[in-house]
């Protein structure tokens, strides 16, 4: 039987789940606070994948952005699902969330490493106490929770396994480090599906939908403070302002529009099957990845104007579009489900198609802005037409 939670905080109260349909369900100071300082980790990830992009080191610096935002992402995905069910905003929970908020410091601290020389000796630390208070959590839950303690058994037991298989990853030798990662990469990933098979957790829809795109404006906030850094340093040197302009007013349009092209639908109604919801959740990694790599993009941009990217200029261009394009197009396959091809598919299509285009013009970022405004205006237009009953004659 699921119970509503108590307001304030207490020192300790049965881990009972959340009323998956609670009414006025949503995130608390404490998520907010979390997610503040995952920021950090994600703004340090970015700003080491921008180095690697200036220096020329392309495949390098993907592969390990790649493999550094994942810990990110993964850490803070499985905190959100967690919090959504079993929130009872105790001492105890609040001591362990801190212990978590405490290991992505720790992960930002040494992703910077991670990313130029695929030391993940300090993001492994990092990450394993993170989990590690997940698996405190669950215990908890299972222990108060008669109903839902095989699931919550199951997360925690797997978890705690693959963070074992962490651990003794650090002691494989360099050539079979990146192998054990994709496998526990994969078994991190099969966790809550063989989990919540055993009996669906009380997640919230909304809280859900709420939590994901709260977290999607951090990020893209973090893109425009990245992206206000480099302009201003750049402003320091000899390179004059009607240079600047171009690229640092592009830069604004396309996170206007990422912005509005996320929150032009509702994604809580998605919500409503174990499938929907994992394909929602597990696509987002390229939704945060893309959003963070936005504001790297630029930075590389304006680093190739002051002389100081070591890359030629097709691919100046593509550190910027290709993540945009790639944010547009999983939002779309994200939001549209498994409907039929519509028309607002074709105008996605082409919008996405458009912005790789762009990758071979003169001033690429402001021509992606332009693009990507046209596409939020083509979109709005559309929806309010679908949503407009049509007048019946007579």
């Amino acid at each position: 039987m699921n119970h509503p939670q108590p307001s304030g905080s207490a020192w300790r109260r049965p881990m009972v789940p959340r009323l998956s349909g609670e009414r006025h369900r949503t995130a608390t100071v404490l998520e907010l606070f979390f997610d503040l300082c995952f920021v950090t980790a994600v703004a340090q990830t970015a700003a080491a994948f921008e180095h690697e992009m200036a220096a020329g080191k392309v495949g390098h610096g993907v592969l390990g952005y790649a493999l550094v935002f994942f810990a990110i992402w993964w850490a803070w995905m499985n905190f959100t699902w967690f919090a959504s069910a079993y929130d009872t905003d105790d001492v105890p929970y609040r001591l362990l969330t801190l212990l978590q908020i405490a290991g992505a410091l720790v992960l930002a601290a040494g992703a910077s490493k991670a990313l130029e020389h695929y030391d993940f000796t300090v993001i492994t630390y990092g990450y394993v106490v993170m989990r590690l208070a997940m698996v405190s959590q669950w215990l908890r839950a299972a222990r108060s929770d008669p109903e839902h303690r095989r699931t919550c058994l199951r997360y925690a037991v797997g978890v705690l396994v693959v963070q074992i298989g962490w651990v003794v990853r650090l002691a494989l030798p360099d050539d079979a480090g990146l192998p054990a990662f994709f496998v526990l990469v994969v078994a991190e990933l099969a966790v809550p599906a063989w989990a919540e098979r055993a009996g669906r957790t009380t997640w919230h829809p909304h809280h859900i939908a709420e939590r994901y795109g709260l977290f999607t404006l951090i990020v893209l906030g973090e893109s425009i403070t990245a992206a206000t850094a480099t302009v201003r340093a750049a402003l320091d040197t000899e390179v004059s302002l009607g240079d600047i302009a171009p690229p640092a007013v592009g830069g604004i349009l396309t996170v206007f529009a990422m912005w509005w092209l996320y929150f032009t639908q509702s994604a809580a109604d998605k919500l409503n099957s174990l499938n929907t919801a994992l394909r929602w959740g597990y696509g987002h990694y390229f939704v945060f990845a893309s959003a963070a790599a936005v504001g790297a993009g630029l930075a590389v941009e304006i680093a190739h104007l002051t002389g100081h990217a070591h890359l030629g200029r097709l691919a100046v261009a593509a550190a910027y579009t290709v993540p945009v394009a790639l944010y547009v197009a999983v939002l779309r396959l994200l939001h549209r489900g498994a409907v039929r091809l519509d028309a607002q598919d074709a105008v996605w299509a082409v919008g996405i198609l458009a912005v790789l285009a762009v990758t071979f013009t003169p001033s690429p970022v402001l021509a992606t802005g332009c693009v990507a405004s046209t596409l939020v205006a083509a979109v709005v237009t559309m929806t309010h037409r679908a949503r407009t009953p049509i007048p019946q004659a007579g």
